[in-house]
């Protein structure tokens, strides 16, 4: 089907071949979760859970043997994105029960586009497709309200959010460095650690350019000129990259002033600060911490309201809805014939992603 169906950003497609296999029979009326006097019922949990399922197998090449993977002791793969599937679909229900608090509703024209992507869905896909996934048109435009409403509500929920970030707080300051790494690369490709005499080698070479590269007025060209490969990095006291140790020595550091030789696990560094304040870093990280701020109120908010609805899974019927048993894919229809449709339902799937886009707090 076209790009435009899926109203989620992008087509999803199933079909007979992608199906490897039967789950056990599902009653779509069955209560997955019971959440005070709400009810999530099993066509609602399965195609929404159908939609996540494809973006793992398609995306990250999940198949049935990796949904079989133990991730921790009894519990694998499938459990454990199951889980996160059914704490979104928590928060999908609690957002709608708290919609009217912030005054958030869907628009005609919201409604419209949802109905005509559900329509799009059901024409695209055969029956035996749209059984296994509970894609019936109004399960398809249920979800999809849900999440045009989630939508909404996190931009309502964080409005009051504070915006104001000081230079102080988001400071970046900016490094130069070279790496003296305690690895290299045979001639096949493969990596192959230093041997104690060359590690020796290494740190006299490290100790050698520490002292040399000051009294040179520019790092960089210093480095390059000796053959080396300087690196920029912006960081604060918390940064690990390239390495906490690293990133901890420059930060006790003023302007101008350089780290002499760190060890760490990996590598020796020297590095000059060459700034105190990166301007460009330290607009970005203001951008950080305000989504930061965003994100950790509406989740609390999100975690309360769901706590207090004192949620019941049902189990046995959740348990049907099986990733092991049966596969989903999403799929481009670009073809010859189809070119100068999709061109087309560009602009109607923009308008369609306004509406139902995938909120912030989603997983991938």
């Amino acid at each position: 089907m076209k790009k435009r169906l899926a109203a989620l950003g992008m087509a999803l497609s199933l079909t007979a071949g992608v199906l490897s296999g039967c789950s056990s029979k599902l009653d779509n009326s069955e209560v997955i979760v019971t959440m005070g006097d709400m009810e999530i019922t099993a066509d609602i949990a399965n195609f929404y859970a159908r939609y996540q399922q494809s973006m793992y197998e398609t995306y990250y090449g999940m198949t049935e043997d990796t949904w079989e993977m133990e991730l921790e002791e009894g519990k694998d793969y499938e459990t454990s994105v199951k889980g996160d599937i059914l704490t979104s679909l928590e928060t999908l229900f609690v957002l709608d029960a708290h919609k009217d608090e912030y005054n958030v509703e869907v628009t005609e024209e919201e409604n419209t586009k949802i109905k005509e992507a559900a329509e799009a869905f059901v024409a695209a896909n055969g029956d035996e497709e749209l059984k296994a996934v509970s894609g019936n048109a109004s399960t398809i435009e249920r979800v999809l309200e849900l999440m045009t409403i989630q939508n909404k509500m996190y931009e309502a929920m964080v409005a009051d959010v504070d915006t104001e970030v000081s230079d102080e707080e988001a400071a970046q300051k900016k490094m130069q460095y070279v790496s003296f790494d305690f690895t290299t690369t045979d001639e096949e490709g493969n990596s192959v650690e230093l041997t104690e005499d060359e590690l020796a080698a290494l740190k006299k070479e490290a100790e050698d350019f520490n002292e040399l590269v000051q009294l040179e007025e520019d790092f960089s060209t210093y480095a390059v000129e000796q053959g080396y490969s300087p690196q920029d990095a912006t960081f604060d006291a918390e940064s690990t990259s390239p390495a906490a140790e690293l990133s901890a020595a420059a930060d006790a550091l003023g302007e101008g002033e350089y780290t002499g030789v760190v060890q760490t696990d990996k590598a020796y560094y020297v590095a000059k600060v060459v700034s105190l304040l990166d301007r460009e870093a330290t607009d970005a990280k203001k951008e950080t911490i305000v989504q930061e701020r965003k994100d950790t109120q509406y989740q609390e908010l999100c975690d309360q309201w769901i706590k207090d609805t004192d949620p019941e899974i049902n189990e046995s019927a959740w348990k049907k809805v099986d990733f092991k048993k049966q596969g989903t894919t999403i799929k481009n229809t670009n073809t010859e014939e189809d070119a100068a449709e999709d061109t087309a339902a560009e602009d109607d799937g923009a308008a369609v992603d306004d509406s139902v886009d995938e909120t912030k707090n989603e997983e991938q």
